[in-house]
Formats: C-alpha cells, structure tokens, sequence
C-alpha cells in the first residue's frame, strides 16, 4: 500500500489521500515535507515511535525528514496518524508519502542517524520567541542557565538569523564557533530532552557572552543587563544587540530622551515601536482583544498595531497617531531586561537614517556613536538581518504590514495546481523591497528588506538574494520582474537573467497585487491559464508603472494569474514635478482641483482658509506645468488622491516626514469621526472602461471648510465616499454578487478602508479576498510577480 498525504496550506494541514490498493506491510518508508527541520521533529518521531515499540530509524536530509520503521499494522498506523496530529508547535507538514519496504530495517529499536546532505527540499524555519519552559529556566535560580541570555530550545531560538546553510544542523549556524560543555551535550544528544539537537543549545559555561560598553567602546564592569537597565532608567539611549540586528532603545516615559533620539536619528515624525515587559503593562496604555493577544503571544511575537488607552506614554513615541506599535519580550535577553525596568521602552531599529539595521559589533560602534549613550552587545553573529515584523488586526481579519522576523522565510503553501511549474526567481519592487523563490507549490518570500533607492540597503538586497540561492541551492528557470524599467530590482532581474540565458518575464504592477492576494489566499488557477478569470480586483496603491504606459494606481481589474483586463480607473490627473509630488502633497492638492475645476480653480477657494496656499511664485509654476503638461505626468494614483484630501486638510501639506504619513494621518480623523457619516459622491460612468471621478467631491468638500465642518467629519466622509464609489464601480465593471473580489495594494493598509469596502461587498453577497500572510502593499509583489511567471506556458528567452 503507498500513501501519499499532501497539500497542507499554513498550521492548518489541509490533507488529501491518494491509496494504491496492495497487500499489507509492516515495513514502512516515509517521507516527511515541509518545515521540519529544527523545531524537535526527530525527537517527537523518537519519542513517538519507542512508545509504541516500533523499530527502526529517523533523519535530516536536503528534502526534509526520512523515516523508516517496522511493526505490527495497528502500531504503525496509529504512528502515522499521530506524525500529523501530534506534530511540534513549530513544524508545518506540507507533504507525507509513505511507500512499502522490502525488508524491516535492520534495528531492535528506533534511532536517530546523523543528518545527510543531499538536494535541498526543505524549508526554513522563522526564528521563534522565548517559549515558556525556557522562560521559566532563566527565572529559575537553581537552573543552570539562570539569567543566562542565550537559553533556548527545539521549541524557540534564532533560526533564520543564524543559518548559513541547509540541513539545519549546529555546523551550518553562527554558533558552530562555541563548543559545547558536556552537559550541554549531554541535552544536545538525548532524544527524550526538549533541547535534543536543538542546534543553538548553549549556556553560560559554553554559549556566547553578554557584557555593556560605554559609547566609546570601553567594557564596563558588572552585570550587563542591570547596567543596561539603570542606565535606560537614567534616560540614556543604548543600542541592543537583538536577535536579526541591533536595537535602539530609550526609556518610553521620557519625553526629553525621545525627543534627543529622534533628532540623533534624523526621524522627526515616524511612529515608534515599543517592547513591554508583559500584558498587564501593555494594558496599562492601549487596548489588547482576545486576538491581538494571540498575534502578541504567537511565536512570531511581531510588532501589533493597538489602540491608544489608560495612561499615556511620552507624545513623543507616535505623536498624532491613534496606535501604538508594540511588542513582548522575544528573546531571553529582551525578558532579562524589562524584567529590570519599570515600564514600557522604545525599541527600533539600530540604523542611520533609512539604512538597514547595524548586524555587526564594529560596524554598530562606528555607525551609531552619534546615536547612543552605550551598547548591550554579545559576540553571537547575527548571520542574516532580521526586521521586526508589524501586523495589526482589523474587522476583516489580520494584516501583515511589514513580514520579517517570526514569519519569513515560512514557505507559502501555493494551490496543488502549481505542482510541476517551473521554478521562478521574482525580484520584487523598489520600495519595500522583497524578492521569491517559487518551486512548485513553495513561495519563500524573502523577509523585509527595504527600499532600494538608498544603497546600503540595495547591498544588503543583492547579499541577501545571493544568500537565499545558496541556502536554497535554488537554479531558476524564469526570473520574473516589475515591468517598469527603471526600478532597481528590475534591472538586477534583467542582469540575472542576461547573464544565465533564462527567459525574463516583466510583470504589470498591479497585475502583481492581484496574483499575490490570489496566492496568498490559496485560490486555484483557472482551467484556461492564458484567460483572465472570473475574479475582479480592487488595486489602490501610490505608483506603479501602466500597461498602456501612464501611471497607474487606482484600478479596477479582472483576471487570474495567467492575465487580466483592465475594467476601471481613477480618472487621471496630472502629477506635478513628477517624484516631488510624492513628497509634497499640497501639489496634488493643485493637481485634484485643477482637474476638477480647470485652470481658474483658484476662484473656488475663498473662504476655505486655503487661498494664501496657492499664491505664491511656486504655485504660478506648478499650475503652468499643468497647463502645459511639463513634468506632470497623468496618473490614476489613489495614494496621491489621500495625498491631497490630507492637504485640504492641513495635513503635512508641504512634506511629509514619512512615506504614507499624510494617508495615515487622514485615516486616524476618520476613526474620530462619528459613525454613519455620509461620503461625498464619487462619479462613476462607463464608456469603453468605468470611470471613478472625484470632480464632485471637491465641491462638497469645500463647501464643508467653508461652513467650518470638522475636519474629522471631512476626512470620514471622503473615506465613506470612496467605498461607496468603489462598490459602484465594481458593479459597473461587471462584477457580480456571487463572484470574489480581491483587495489589494499598499492604500488598503488603511484599516478604514479595508473593514469598510469587505463590508460592504459582503453585504452585497461578494465573496471578498484580503491578503492575509503578505503584506497589500509592495512587500507582496515578488509573490504575485513569481506565480503570473510560473503559469506562462512558453516565456521568451531574455532579449535586450
């Protein structure tokens, strides 16, 4: 009899038979798929073969776990059901086949064997937070590793911040540099001990050694994490060495400390993220549901987006903002140190400006001298750089914003129609920057990178690819980029290929969004792969480049992964002084009005406080590159319409201190707002494509400056008209109540938008589509980049 069991999507281990009927055997080979490998897999399979007297052997190899054992049917049935039952917190089984052997092995008992090298199949694990019973041996004072900031297990530790290469084994990690105690060994080589070949095993006898230096570099005597602690209690700034990189951190209740790193920093504005010691501090200053809990609690332990409540922090740390990013402790280090504080702490990333996070010890001392009072370093080697991650969730379900740390690089289980695709490296965007590796049904997208406009991060972008190909041994078959040909990442993609002779497929921006939420949700191909689908799309992002060649991102879309049709838009409007608008919003402020009114839309502004904006020698320039069409590209950016409702706003109108800042700063007076408020009338016609026009709603909403109606009421009618528009337009596209509709783009961030279109969608009977383990915004493009390659029957060898 052979058994194949397959087809698991995330935890959920969605499971399909397929039996070939035979005579019954006692002997069995089975092959184990998936994340397998460092999470105490081998250990489970020992413990659970030995108790139901099964003999035989377990290992690592280059394409997950191999087993082989013997004994009576019943026993091994019952094994197998447990294999994927009983399976560690950590694993994910993608995949089971079980075949008949010969012969028993040849074994009195069950054994683990020395991993073996071989074609690497396997996936890696994310790093996991601290779990309980390692928390519990730090705070243990008879335990050897009392107060030790090193301590792990098979059940959480560095995974992806240390590995080298594949199998996951200690000489492949950062920690082939410390030689276990014997006690240590003796744990590392007993399978019935929770740290059996956890490959990070180490203690303060053998493991790597913490100690805190002053801003010049000088070791400072005493204990590291008390010196730490007093010093942040005293309202120093200190850089941390963490688990993916380097930390900075300030005491949270210091208004005056934040300020100094704020301007250290050069971040003026940018919301700051907070660690807290546990949930009853967190609760002590922001709301935390049953589900936000969970996210906070999870292994990934990433950053939640929470409401503000109770007492408040330093305004420093978010400033205008209804949220505060926090997170718990997630390594022993973290737990040791607020352990010793006595509340919340600013922790972000130890970096120069939009740089990549410090990973190095030397690096961090020369780098950031001119940010911090001292260090709390350790001689770990932090091997790959790991951001934290940020999520939040919503009414329609969990968002990913940024995917690092705790989630990368989990495969992403694609639909079964995916078997036997050709394997495709996709590179991504420019901002946000991520890259995917597609084989078969496995996407490993890439952590967070950054945005490769500033060079060190496009250096760690090109190291981090070469890493991923060699942990992977990954030899594409297609490479798969953004179609617009000045991006960064497009032209490594376009290098890649050129230099190997592969096939390059350039992917339409928005067609990207659509196939990576269709992807990320599991969603099937259609039996034509070469026809758009029955799937329409909502895509709203700042700027991606058009298939007709404009600028686009306001779209409504039908397709599949095999292609799609363009159904509806923003109407376009120009974008005055090109990539300066994408800072400055009071010029698409003078874009929105220009077109909604034409070249004398000055005269419409008396009495709404915004007449003095517009009159000065930069603004008779702007309104001249309008008329003329001089750098003033035409776009359909929805990004840019937030852009310049924020600026009639008053809203950061003349730079925004940060990508997304003047959007999300509109969306918090939305929430203020009270519920019910009716939206401003988007026009939507038809004619070859639908139309969403936004000329009626400036009207209305100068009518509401000039009557003096709050800004809170502005901003949620704008919002409410948007979605009322959007289900419109959809309608009018040719969507229909029992079709599914796709949410997609880096403008659905905005929680407002999101909860309010699924809602409204699902009323009307739509099955609605959300991404929910990859980011909307461009982090999730090399995801939908690699899976409209995979599914092209015959791309184009690259040509110049």
């Amino acid at each position: 009899m052979k058994v194949i069991v397959g087809g698991g999507v995330g935890q959920s281990r969605d499971l399909e038979r397929v039996q070939e009927t035979g005579p019954s055997r006692s002997a069995k080979s089975i092959r184990i798929r998936g994340l397998v490998q460092g999470v105490g897999f081998r250990p489970f399979v020992w413990q659970l073969a030995t108790g139901l007297g099964l003999a035989g052997h377990v290992l690592n190899d280059g394409e997950g776990v191999l087993i082989e054992a013997s004994g009576d049917e019943r026993s091994l049935d019952l094994f197998l059901s447990r294999l994927q039952s009983d399976a560690p917190l950590l694993a994910r089984i993608d995949q089971i086949v079980v075949s008949d052997l010969a012969g028993a092995p040849d074994a009195r008992d069950f054994r683990i064997l020395p991993s073996e090298e071989g074609k690497v199949a396997t996936g890696v694990v994310p790093d996991a937070a601290t779990c309980p019973a390692c928390l519990a041996d730090i705070r243990n004072p008879a335990d050897r590793r009392y107060r030790y900031a090193f301590a792990n297990c098979t059940h959480c530790g560095p995974r992806l911040s240390i590995l080298r290469h594949i199998p996951y084994d200690r000489a492949s990690t950062a920690m082939a540099a410390f030689e276990m105690c014997r006690a240590c060994r003796n744990e590392y080589e007993d399978p019935a001990d929770r740290r059996f070949h956890a490959q990070p095993i180490a203690c303060p006898l053998c493991g790597p050694k913490l100690w805190f230096e002053d801003k010049d570099g000088r070791a400072v005597d005493g204990d590291p994490v008390v010196l730490a602690a007093e010093r942040l209690g005293r309202g120093a700034i200190l850089a941390i060495k963490g688990l993916g990189g380097f930390q900075i951190a300030v005491d949270a209740g210091n208004q005056s400390a934040i300020e100094k790193l704020r301007l250290r920093k050069h971040r003026p504005v940018k919301p700051l993220a907070l660690m807290a010691r546990d949930l009853d501090q967190i609760r002590d200053f922001a709301l935390a549901d049953a589900k936000e809990v969970a996210l906070l609690e999870s292994p990934a332990a990433p950053i939640v987006l929470l409401k503000k409540a109770g007492a408040p922090l330093a305004p420093g740390i978010a400033g205008p903002f209804d949220r505060l990013g926090v997170m718990l402790p997630n390594t022993p280090l973290h737990h040791l140190l607020m352990a010793e504080l006595k509340g919340p702490i600013v922790l972000t990333s130890g970096n120069l400006s939009e740089n990549p996070q410090e990973t190095q010890n030397e690096c961090a001392r020369h780098n950031l001298a001119g940010i911090v009072d001292g260090f709390l370093m350790h001689n770990r080697d932090v091997v790959n750089r790991l951001d934290d991650s940020v999520v939040r969730q919503d009414r329609s379900g969990v968002s990913i914003l940024r995917r690092a740390r705790g989630y990368a690089p989990s495969p992403i289980r694609l639909p079964t129609s995916f078997e036997g695709a050709p394997k495709v490296l996709a590179l991504g965007g420019e901002l946000k920057a991520t890259f995917c590796l597609l084989d078969g049904r496995n996407a490993v997208l890439s952590q967070h990178i950054g945005d490769l406009e500033n060079a060190p991060t496009l250096a760690d972008y090109k190291k981090m690819l070469r890493l991923y190909l060699n942990l992977y041994q990954f030899e594409p078959d297609i490479v798969a980029v953004d179609a617009h040909p000045q991006y960064l990442s497009t032209r490594i993609g376009e290098d890649f290929a050129r230099e190997r002779g592969l096939p390059l497929v350039r992917v339409q921006h928005h067609h990207a969004h659509l196939a990576a939420c269709l992807a990320d949700q599991g969603q099937d191909q259609g039996q034509d792969k070469a026809m758009p689908g029955n799937v329409h799309a909502v895509v709203l992002d700042g700027l991606g480049w058009g298939a007709d060649g404009t600028v686009w991102g306001g779209e409504i879309l039908q397709g599949s992964y095999g292609g799609f049709v363009r159904r509806g838009h923003f109407r376009q409007v120009p974008l005055p002084g090109g990539e300066a608008a994408n800072r400055e919003p009071w010029r698409n402020l003078a874009a929105q009005l220009f077109t909604a009114f034409g070249v004398n839309y000055r005269a419409n502004l008396v009495g709404t406080g915004l007449e003095t904006r517009f009159a000065g020698h930069q603004a008779k320039l702007l309104d001249q590159m309008m008329q003329k069409g001089v750098n003033a590209p035409m776009t359909s950016s929805a990004g840019r319409l937030f852009d310049a409702v924020a600026a009639a706003l008053d809203i950061c109108p003349d730079k925004q201190g940060f990508e997304g800042e003047a959007a999300m700063r509109l969306e918090v007076l939305a929430r203020a707002s009270v519920a019910g408020t009716e939206g401003y009338p988007v026009e939507v016609t038809t004619s070859e494509t639908v139309l969403l026009s936004f000329d009626k709603v400036w009207p209305a909403l100068l009518g509401d400056l000039k009557s003096g109606v709050g800004y809170e009421t502005i901003s949620a009618r704008f919002h409410q008209g948007l979605v009322d528009g959007l289900a419109c337009g959809l309608s009018a596209a040719g969507a229909r109540p029992s079709g599914k509709v796709v949410l997609s783009g880096g403008v659905f961030q905005n929680a407002f938008l999101r909860d309010g279109l699924t809602e409204t969608l699902e009323t009307d009977g739509y099955t609605v589509l959300n991404h929910k383990s990859v980011p909307a915004n461009d982090g999730g493009l090399a995801l939908g980049q690699a899976v409209i390659a995979a599914n092209l029957q015959a791309p184009s060898t690259f040509d110049d």
